[in-house]
């Protein structure tokens, strides 16, 4: 791909790869959703967890315009495999998803490209775009991950039409995040390769969840267990078979453990990054893995 001032990019099985340079601190990233491509696809569980999450996220108002006849233009950032390209695809919108990591191989496999749907490996900091082309900027579990998060929210806000909605959340302060043993994991596995972290990753698994199914009635004794297992389980939380249970802890302990940024922010501070972009119809709200916010670009 060369663009009209002679920059070229290469192209791979059909995604232009646009990185600014080599080093990716997302790679574990790229290794996790090759590896579990399918597994939080409503379709493989069988659940509506992840499109009651995007349309929660998403406001009524917003989620409406997805389906208007036509659809609208969409930009999915952070698309990892392909969880909510599914839920978004399903409205008939058109969809640009992109992820700096080499998930975007894994979203590939999961919804191919086509009219509606391209696929894009770019960092959030510097996106392949002219700014003000989307009607819909989606972007979950991600920005607590970049370098700067208030860059990241600029950088989303900055890809809206007038009128474009944005919807994004971030991590927030708790005290079950600041007591757990995670951390001390967390040291060790950034500083291994993916494919090492994803094997320590799975030795964890085995031996603390069964831990964790023992006490899935008794909060208190999860409560003890959690401030010293690393392993993120959901037998009290979600509609999983035993299986899928796994499959998750799986996921979700190597994502918490190998992500090189792990930043917090309050509802406040979220809202409050939002204001000083201009934003108007500000709505934050505690919910999910931390803070949920969504906001409208003025018209004029």
């Amino acid at each position: 791909m060369v663009c009209a001032k002679g920059h070229r990019w290469s192209v791979q099985s059909g995604i232009p790869r646009m990185l600014p340079g080599t080093n990716n601190y997302a790679d574990a990233f790229g290794l996790q959703w090759r590896t579990y491509r399918k597994t939080q696809l409503d379709s493989h569980t069988r659940t509506t967890l992840s499109r009651d999450r995007a349309r929660r996220c998403i406001g009524e108002e917003g989620w409406k315009r997805l389906h208007e006849p036509g659809g609208i233009d969409v930009l999915e950032v952070g698309c990892g495999a392909g969880r909510f390209t599914e839920i978004l695809l399903s409205t008939g919108s058109r969809i640009t998803s992109v992820d700096m990591s080499g998930a975007v191989d894994a979203n590939r496999e999961n919804f191919p490209q086509d009219s509606r749907h391209r696929i894009i490996q770019a960092d959030v900091r510097q996106l392949p775009f002219a700014t003000g082309r989307f009607d819909l900027v989606f972007c979950l579990g991600v920005i607590q991950h970049t370098p700067d998060p208030e860059q990241t929210i600029e950088k989303l806000y900055e890809q809206l039409k007038p009128g474009g909605l944005l919807v994004i959340d971030h991590y927030t302060y708790t005290l079950s995040e600041m007591t757990k043993s995670a951390p001390l994991f967390r040291f060790v596995f950034c500083r291994v390769s993916p494919e090492t972290g994803l094997r320590w990753n799975r030795r964890l698994v085995e031996f603390f969840l069964p831990f964790h199914k023992a006490v899935r009635h008794h909060r208190v004794a999860q409560s003890l267990l959690s401030r010293v297992s690393p392993v993120l389980a959901y037998y009290h939380a979600l509609p999983l078979d035993d299986d899928l249970q796994r499959d998750w802890a799986l996921l979700d302990t190597h994502d918490s453990l190998t992500d090189r940024f792990k930043h917090f922010r309050t509802r406040g501070q979220i809202v409050r990054r939002l204001q000083s972009l201009g934003a108007e119809a500000i709505v934050g709200e505690y919910g999910g893995n931390g803070v949920e916010a969504r906001c409208r670009r003025p018209a004029s």
